[in-house]
């Protein structure tokens, strides 16, 4: 039995597939087969059901994967230890960030960060919320920028920074009169909502108290992919959306007169860096916290907690 077995068999059951498993790990299809089944053999249990389209574990080979993950992280946590000895930064880091920051947080820190830290390979996914879930906790990611808390009990949250909400509204849009508004003065009937599987989308529901019949604007239903989306259809189409505070940074002079924001206390998300427990890259974690804070906007940098309307 070697680690590169168990890297094997953990690649198996997150592909489901012989072959992709084997592209994954740069290897051939039958090196891969032949090392699990040397590795069955030597446990004298069959690990993978090949008859199942896709392959699935056996019910021992559950125990034995969980195990082999088990053991894999251990080891990396070896290697980590001992790197976080040296003086320089550097290692890989598999970065997770959801879909309502990406395109807004990421240009203002990626840049700086890459330059101060070369030795540092950065693998960025765009995920949703239950998908940076999953993979934190199955070790496929080790930090991940997204809307806290998660009530994940074997996870870590960070908080970086709260960033408020505001409301985006087509220019013949009745809100617009209002230079603050609150919860109760959007018409749920002009919302325009992002599409199943963004926390935003849950987040805005609860802060307007809203059915999941929110979307329709005339006789059309909208639900949107991106924020970007959302401003889009907005702007053509009549209507009101919720946006997060950094999309206003990319809004030129004439959509600014679009905005509104809420009447203090606003309500706000809070951003957090999210990790395993067990996660032990902490000075390149805390150098990723330092770049991001240092390239925030002004205003963004708060510390203290604000007063939520319902949301976080």
């Amino acid at each position: 039995m070697n680690l590169q077995q168990l890297e094997y068999i953990l690649a198996v059951n997150t592909h489901r597939h012989f072959a992709t498993a084997a592209e994954k790990c740069f290897v051939t299809q039958p090196t891969l087969s032949m090392m699990i089944q040397k590795l069955e053999d030597e446990l004298g249990v069959k690990i993978f059901d090949r008859s199942k389209q896709p392959v699935m574990p056996t019910e021992v080979g559950v125990q034995l994967i969980e195990q082999a993950q088990s053991i894999l992280h251990e080891v990396k946590k070896l290697r980590e230890i001992a790197d976080s000895e040296q003086n320089e930064i550097k290692g890989e880091l598999r970065l997770a960030i959801i879909p309502t920051l990406a395109p807004y947080l990421m240009p203002l820190f990626i840049r700086p960060f890459s330059e101060k830290h070369p030795s540092v390979k950065l693998h960025i996914f765009e995920l949703t919320t239950e998908q940076i879930i999953r993979k934190l906790k199955q070790d496929l990611l080790d930090v991940a920028i997204m809307a806290t808390p998660t009530s994940e009990n074997n996870l870590l949250e960070d908080p970086l920074f709260f960033e408020e909400f505001v409301v985006y509204a087509a220019q013949e849009e009745s809100i617009l009169n209002k230079k603050y508004v609150l919860s109760d003065d959007i018409d749920t009937n002009r919302l325009v909502l992002l599409e199943e599987g963004h926390c935003m989308r849950s987040q805005i529901l609860n802060l307007c108290a809203l059915k999941e019949s929110a979307g329709f604007v005339n006789n059309i239903f909208y639900e949107a992919g991106s924020i970007e989306t959302l401003k889009r259809m907005v702007e053509a189409n009549s209507g009101v959306t919720i946006l997060p505070e950094l999309a206003l940074k990319n809004l030129d002079e004439d959509q600014i007169r679009f905005v509104r924001f809420f009447k203090s206390p606003a309500p706000v998300r809070e951003v957090s860096l999210v990790t395993r427990r067990s996660f032990v890259k902490k000075r390149l974690i805390e150098s990723l916290k330092a770049e991001i804070l240092d390239n925030l906007p002004p205003d963004l940098r708060r510390t203290a907690s604000k007063t939520v309307l319902g949301i976080k």
